[in-house]
């Protein structure tokens, strides 16, 4: 039980903390069966043959988006409407439990939907984001493009440049931007651009690429240890000309943001830092899929299996691994509900999102490689899942920041100290 004496002290009306409660309505324990059924009768099925051909799973983003779990509604209500913040961890686990790189195809898109929804206007919301979908009639998908070939965690390092053309009223984009979703096969790309690289980081602005836009092409692709159904590729921009309302915000918006910070003004620190905290958790929702699935496997196999006379759980070695698994599985779930609740109440003390994310990427590495270990040599075949299971689990350590950024993010946040 967590102390109420244990307060957010980062806004107004203090967040008492025994007020979290890791229950779940009747509305999220219907979804959280809608997705796990969807997992059950289409995701398990096809991920073997998914993940060999490393391509994208059109016909099952397809049969995701007939049911509705494919689209900008299901992602709204789950992330926008609900006040506990836990619906959409819960849907999230249940889909990357089914298989993680068929998962992160169907939600690969809601990355540029975030993207326009926290940057965009109104206007520019209701007229993009429901292309970065389109519908199950004509499926549509959309990229956020931000990390660059030398440049991931390292945002101020990003040489995309964003120039203005006044006599045109157009943004010319040059550069190259790595590892993203859907690069390059998106209809939508939303591509952070630096506008003024003297002020680092804080010159930087976010920018609509419309479908058929000229110059935007696709590099590389990736060919990943795992999550390997969804595709990741380099997206080259070579003077890439963007109306100038595809500057998300506007330009009125940017010219005083930029101003502010010419003039050593600081800006809501806090505020951004809420926003980044506030996705973290659910990406250490999809890791704990992953590893849920993997210890369930393991667990049946291991009551299944014979050894020297006997079942191999009725070893302790084998069974102290599983309840050691069980356990982290359990404890980090509910750090995960609990970074998600506190994302939604704007409530975070010790960067609460980011520990979420940090203990999900290693307890999902560390139960798949102990998954391999309990099924001995069968276990390291791809005959058997728990193989593919791991090489999933490790991208969870390394995107949205890596286990060091968490921990740079954590030691800021405990300490107060402006630690390098």
């Amino acid at each position: 039980m967590v102390s109420s004496s244990l307060q957010a002290t980062n806004r107004g009306d203090d967040i008492e903390m025994a007020d979290f409660n890791p229950t779940l309505n009747e509305d999220q324990l219907t979804i959280q069966k809608w997705v796990h059924d969807f997992a059950v009768d289409v995701m398990r099925p096809n991920a073997e043959e998914w993940d060999e051909r490393e391509e994208f799973p059109w016909p099952i983003v397809e049969q995701a988006a007939e049911i509705g779990l494919y689209g900008w509604e299901f992602l709204a209500n789950a992330m926008f409407n609900d006040p506990t913040g836990l619906t959409m961890p819960v849907a999230l686990e249940e889909l990357f439990w089914g298989d993680a790189g068929i998962g992160m195809a169907i939600m690969g898109s809601g990355l540029a939907a975030a993207g326009i929804a926290s940057s965009g206007t109104q206007d520019q919301v209701m007229e993009w984001v429901p292309q970065c979908y389109g519908d199950a009639k004509n499926i549509q998908t959309g990229a956020f493009a931000a990390s660059e070939p030398d440049a991931g965690s390292d945002v101020g390092g990003y040489r995309t440049s964003a120039r203005y053309d006044e006599a045109k009223d157009e943004w010319v984009l040059n550069g190259t931007k790595a590892w993203i979703t859907n690069g390059g096969m998106a209809d939508i790309h939303v591509v952070i651009g630096v506008v003024d690289p003297e002020l680092g980081s804080k010159g930087h602005a976010s920018f609509i690429v419309p479908p058929g836009t000229k110059g935007l092409s696709q590099g590389q692709k990736y060919k990943k240890h795992g999550i390997r159904a969804s595709h990741t590729a380099e997206v080259v921009l070579d003077d890439v000309r963007v109306p100038g309302r595809c500057l998300l915000g506007g330009k009125e918006k940017l010219d005083e943001r930029l101003a502010r910070v010419r003039r050593g003004e600081k800006g809501n620190a806090q505020a951004a830092m809420q926003t980044f905290e506030a996705t973290r958790p659910a990406v250490g929702a999809q890791a704990i899929g992953v590893a849920r699935a993997a210890y369930e496997y393991s667990l049946d196999y291991a009551k299944e299996r014979e050894a020297f006379g006997r079942k191999i759980i009725m070893n302790q070695s084998i069974a102290f691994m599983l309840a050691d698994m069980a356990t982290e599985i359990e404890a980090t779930r509910l750090l995960i509900w609990r970074g998600a609740w506190l994302g939604k109440q704007k409530g975070f003390v010790n960067a609460e999102g980011s520990m979420a994310k940090l203990k999900a990427g290693r307890v999902a590495t560390h139960v798949t490689e102990r998954a391999i270990q309990i099924l001995g040599g069968y276990g390291y075949t791809r005959e058997y899942p728990v193989e593919r299971w791991h090489r999933d689990a490790k991208i969870h350590d390394i995107f949205e920041g890596t286990e060091q950024i968490q921990q740079l993010v954590i030691s800021r946040a405990i300490s107060g100290l402006r630690i390098e």
